[in-house]
């Protein structure tokens, strides 16, 4: 943990300040202690230089275990492809005049693949995420001085309210409990004429009957070691399978929605090895989670217009994109 983190850290719900107790230091950076909240007196404990505002992975174990295991699969800087940066300018857009040395929120960093894109365009990081992934991120981005790592819950977060210039969230709201109240935590923090970028499932009448909405009702209360295995042992026939079925002119867009794997076929750029390592990273990702909860486009704008943001616009709606901004008063 670097010290200018706690700048903008708070003590979630109260928004009290925090007081840091240091055990060990390593490199310039808090590795051990403990932050104090100045209202409550409750601790939060410092471990491995990551402040970590929630006992455990609770219901997001599914993730700290995908990005553990799989943490360098879709990271660019690995695979030599460039799918996430393609994926972070369109669905983000932010350039490095806009981000340079200003705070960043990565609302569910994951193992880093898009902190690693926005570190590069200078900003200062903040790579947060409920699970166990954040020390992921933390391994895979440690060459990046300006990314910090905060262990929360988005619908609590430790960060003072109205504080940053930026936040960004791909993939991930629709994963909590309550994505629209989820989605609200975070333009919470938002400062005036701030700007954010968030990508969430989008609901649509036919989205229950998407094979993979058929079968979680399953894999969902599997223990997440038991399911990934089962995927493992399963890829050798479905990768194949399903590589030339999702090909195939008409056949494929229907294959797609009735096989819940997740093999990307369009990804040239990629290696039939990385194409199945994704696969089975991101079938498990289909699979696992606690929660899976597609939004509407009038759910999101919504949710927007109740916390007083106007100023936005949907860039897609399967799945949602939107980007806007704060008001500025």
């Amino acid at each position: 943990m670097k010290e200018d983190l706690l700048q903008i850290l708070r003590e979630p719900d109260t928004g009290a300040a925090l007081e840091l107790a240091v055990s060990e230091s390593r490199d310039g950076e808090f590795w051990g202690g403990k932050l104090r909240s100045v209202a409550t007196g409750k601790e939060y404990p410092i471990r491995a230089g990551i402040p970590r505002f929630v006992p455990t992975d609770d219901y997001t174990t599914s993730f700290g275990l995908q990005w553990n295991r799989f943490s360098q699969v879709q990271l660019d800087s690995v695979n030599r492809g460039r799918y996430s940066h393609r994926r972070f300018a369109q669905e983000v857009g932010w350039t490095e005049n806009q981000l340079n040395d200003q705070w960043v929120l990565d609302g569910g960093c994951g193992s880093g693949r898009f902190a690693e894109i926005a570190a590069e365009l200078g900003g200062r990081i903040i790579a947060f995420d409920y699970s166990s992934a954040v020390d992921a991120a933390a391994f895979n981005l440690r060459a990046h001085r300006n990314v910090h790592y905060v262990q929360g819950d988005l619908l609590h977060p430790p960060i003072e309210a109205r504080s940053l210039p930026f936040a960004y969230s791909i993939g991930v709201l629709h994963h909590t409990p309550d994505p629209g109240a989820a989605l609200a935590s975070l333009l919470d923090l938002l400062r005036p004429g701030a700007a954010f970028a968030v990508t969430i499932y989008g609901k649509r009448w036919y989205t229950p009957l998407f094979s993979k909405y058929l079968v979680r009702p399953v894999t969902r209360r599997m223990p997440p070691e038991l399911l990934l295995r089962a995927v493992e042992i399963s890829m050798p026939v479905l990768f194949p399978l399903t590589s030339m079925l999702f090909r195939a002119p008409v056949v494929g867009r229907v294959a797609q929605f009735a096989i819940p794997v997740a093999n990307y076929v369009d990804k040239t750029d990629f290696t039939p090895a990385q194409r199945y390592q994704e696969a089975i990273l991101d079938t498990f990702d289909m699979l696992a989670p606690a929660f899976d909860l597609p939004m509407t486009p009038a759910q999101v704008e919504s949710a927007l217009k109740k916390v007083g943001i106007h100023d936005f616009c949907f860039r897609t709606t399967t799945p949602i994109n939107v980007t806007g901004t704060a008001p500025s008063a």
